[in-house]
């Protein structure tokens, strides 16, 4: 299966293009904070802190007549799922938490279908909601195929007592770690000693070498073999006998790795540097969260580090298995399996996460990724399809055509402002800016007009209308008579009004503007990803794929 982007609801997307048992591993970080809305932040172009906003989605549960449809269709199927979505009616009544584990429930059935028998999930999720979705895992996947609980320690330690806040500081996710067998995909993974147990154990450090290790008994209870010898006239103490061989003992011998005590009996040197580290235990706290200044951060609210999706993917698949993100966001998930050598599939409800994904590998892998991506438009009635049944999303979409961001603050209040360009003006430290406006429905003429005053107001350099529909001649007479932005950096003038279609732009037109330098592109650029410049916190990983 080709790497593959899906736009729409994961839902509908698991239920019509993915196979039954075809996924290896599947990773989700599903939406849920009561009351808060999520906002994608914006890299700004001019040195200010960001300030420009969108709410990509919010996921603010409430129940509905849906709700109730979907959890009577979910009840009368039967089995364990009903019995668990009962038991929650019955404890919390009809309210948003219900309504949140009711369009959960149907999203882990499809996955655990999706899954290969070996396959593995991953579900990261925070305490508001944890204990609940782990019964319903239970449900879904069996309480015997419950394997992990890990605890990721996601911030470090703070206090809210100036706040008044009566209550043990927040400063850990939890991952559910469940397997759709008792037989499932696994490396072993090692991470690195801490200090202090590295300074109690290996506390030797070999002069000639300068090697660190610690020294370990070479005696044992009756182990059977050639082990009742004398070594350079000293014997175990009486019950005991070597360890080892005889053959093993001048081995060690000649390789340098015998310590002898005050005493004069031998101990085994065990080196620091060929030891494999801590078999990864249930608390993640090596792995910090995005700080604000890392090359790895985009600005998505909920965007995890590559390094915890990295260890994962590491543990639960092979080069060449396929994972799954049916909550994708920003990509972190496709991201870690593409540099990691895994095939994947990431599915998003909203065109403007599928413009950050699609940024976001263009930036990091350029042509070394190869995807497609399936519910985007690529056609002109595609693009009004979309735009009669979700006109924002068609704006989103339309805007990543432009390589523009939004700039609205909330739906509906946009100000004549949809989305902005900024790039380098006339002076270091000066920026213009490009004021995008979306129209999906009809063109009137005031459109264009409109569209000159809002660039007055906003100072801007160049005003940008994209429609549907062609454009009228007295629409294209209002746009030219407004003039140039001239630019003597690049000796061109640009038309101050612009008039684009969906159709030309789909067909390769562009916007007619000075060049953006790299460091000016509207989405925060990604890391480029090097082949041997990955970051790795594990030592070791052994298991079939290192075979």
């Amino acid at each position: 299966m080709e790497n593959t982007l899906y736009y729409g609801d994961n839902l509908d997307i698991l239920k019509r293009y993915i196979s039954d048992e075809s996924v290896d591993l599947v990773y989700l970080d599903p939406p849920f904070n009561s009351n808060q809305n999520y906002n994608v932040l914006f890299k700004e172009k001019n040195g200010t802190q960001a300030a420009s906003q969108i709410r990509a989605f919010e996921d603010t549960w409430t129940w509905s007549q849906d709700d109730e449809a979907v959890y009577a269709d979910l009840v009368t199927k039967g089995g364990k799922v009903a019995d668990c979505l009962q038991a929650f009616r019955t404890l919390l009544g009809p309210c948003d938490m219900l309504a949140y584990l009711v369009m959960m429930a149907p999203r882990l059935a499809e996955l655990r279908r999706a899954m290969k028998a070996t396959g593995s999930i991953y579900l990261h999720c925070d305490p508001a909601a944890s204990h609940y979705l782990k019964l319903l895992l239970d449900a879904v996947f069996g309480g015997d195929k419950f394997r992990t609980e890990i605890i990721w320690k996601r911030s470090s330690a703070h206090s809210d007592a100036k706040q008044g806040r009566a209550q043990h500081g927040r400063i850990h996710d939890t991952i559910f770690f469940y397997t759709k067998s008792d037989e499932w995909n696994w490396n072993h993974v090692f991470t690195p000693y801490d200090e202090e147990y590295m300074k109690s154990n290996y506390r030797y450090l070999e002069e000639e070498t300068g090697r660190r290790f610690k020294s370990t008994d070479l005696t044992a209870a009756k182990p059977g073999g050639d082990t009742e010898y004398e070594w350079k006239g000293r014997k175990p103490a009486q019950g005991r006998y070597w360890a080892y061989s005889k053959a093993n003992m001048e081995k060690f011998e000649r390789e340098g790795r015998l310590f002898y005590t005050g005493s004069g009996l031998p101990r085994l040197k065990q080196y620091l540097d060929e030891m494999p580290g801590i078999s990864l235990q249930d608390i993640w706290s090596d792995i910090g969260p995005i700080s604000s200044q890392a090359a790895e951060r985009l600005g998505y609210p909920t965007q995890k580090p590559e390094a915890l999706l990295e260890r994962i993917i590491k543990a639960s698949s092979n080069k060449g298995d396929l994972v799954l993100d049916p909550f994708c966001g920003c990509g972190t998930t496709i991201a870690a399996a593409q540099k990691l050598g895994r095939r994947w599939i990431g599915i998003d409800i909203t065109h403007l996460a599928i413009t950050l994904m699609k940024t976001r590998l263009n930036d990091a892998f350029g042509d070394q990724v190869k995807y497609q991506v399936i519910g985007e438009p690529f056609s002109v009635p595609d693009a009004a399809a979309l735009a009669v049944s979700d006109p924002y999303q068609f704006q989103w979409w339309t805007l990543g055509l432009a390589g523009a961001r939004p700039v609205e603050e909330k739906k509906g209040a946009d100000k004549g402002v949809d989305g902005k360009i900024v790039f380098q003006g006339e002076k270091p430290g000066q920026f213009e800016t490009v004021i995008i406006s979306v129209k999906a429905g009809h063109l009137m003429a005031n459109h264009v007009r409109d569209l000159r005053g809002v660039v007055d107001r906003e100072k801007a350099a160049i005003g940008v209308l994209i429609s549907m529909e062609e454009p009228t001649k007295p629409m294209q007479t209002e746009a030219v008579t407004a003039g140039f932005y001239e630019s003597i950096i690049w000796g061109k003038k640009y038309p101050k009004i612009q008039l684009l279609t969906i159709a030309e732009f789909l067909a390769g037109k562009k916007i007619d503007m000075p060049p953006i330098r790299q460091v000016d592109k509207t989405f925060k650029k990604a890391e480029r990803f090097r082949g041997d410049k990955s970051v790795q916190l594990e030592i070791k990983v052994e298991g079939k794929e290192n075979a």
